[in-house]
């Protein structure tokens, strides 16, 4: 079995970086989910389609090698509308963009959840990003950060059928 590097650069090698993995199932069917995405700046949504996971999916079955392809699940995917922001790199990358932030406690004096504009990442203050929240700038360290992703607005999108 390919561990966590070698599949981070079987992803790279074919021009996509990997966003999360996880793996999961049991002894007898293991799993092993990833998230994809094209590296460097991007607008909010994802530019991964269906034949991207595709030729994904394919590359490390063909590196997982013979036997061991067959037992695991597999599962490619785009990260969604709702990307998550998992690397500090993420925060600087999608600065400009609202996200909807989760804390293991209170965030910045606030609530557990918070949703403003990213500004980016804090010069002078390692690991530790700024939000906008109704015109108030926020400085949150990511080590206090549960989860965080894109919020998409899909009124600027021209709703759900895109009109």
């Amino acid at each position: 079995m390919l561990d966590s590097a070698d599949i981070e650069r079987a992803v790279e090698a074919l021009g996509f970086e990997v966003v999360q993995m996880e793996r999961g199932g049991g002894r007898r069917r293991p799993l092993l989910r990833l998230r994809i995405d094209r590296p460097g700046p991007s607008p909010a949504r994802s530019g991964v389609t269906v034949d991207d996971c595709v030729a994904v999916t394919s590359e490390l079955r063909g590196a997982l090698g013979d036997g061991v392809a067959e037992d695991w699940v597999l599962e490619v995917s785009s990260p969604g509308v709702d990307r998550p922001l998992v690397k500090a790199a993420d925060y600087g990358r999608f600065a400009g963009s609202r996200i909807r932030v989760r804390g293991y406690g209170p965030l910045a004096g606030r609530g557990r959840k918070l949703e403003g504009v990213l500004l980016g990442m804090v010069d002078g203050l390692p690991e530790t990003f700024a939000l906008e929240i109704e015109g108030d700038r926020v400085e949150i360290p990511l080590e206090v950060v549960a989860s965080a992703r894109l919020v998409y607005d899909w009124d600027a999108a021209g709703g759900v059928d895109g009109r």
